[in-house]
């Protein structure tokens, strides 16, 4: 009686790593997955704007406000941003996040 008791506790055993195993997997791939896409979206809306004069200009400007932490804003970052929201209404994204991504290009 106590093999029996054994061989099962060993599949029961076998079958609870495995299901934390595939549920680990599965919420990694989710993980992941929206990250992807947060940067696709945003890489996207970088490169679309990497050309436009308006938003080189505000490099500056976004530089100080990253570092003043919103602190000091710029003519020409309030410029960038106004532009920025026009073209890509969908986008939603803080002041920061924009400043940051005005930075990148």
């Amino acid at each position: 009686m106590s093999r029996l008791r054994l061989l099962s506790a060993a599949a029961l055993l076998a079958v609870a790593a495995n299901s934390h195993a595939s549920s680990f997997i599965v919420t990694t791939d989710a993980v992941v997955g929206a990250l992807k896409s947060s940067s696709d979206a945003t890489s996207d809306v970088t490169s679309s704007f990497r050309d436009n004069k308006i938003v080189r200009a505000a490099r500056d400007d976004a530089a100080s406000y990253v570092a003043s932490e919103g602190a000091i804003r710029g003519v020409k970052l309030e410029s960038a941003f106004d532009f920025i929201r026009r073209q890509a209404p969908q986008l939603n994204a803080t002041d920061a996040q924009l400043a940051q991504a005005i930075l990148t290009i």
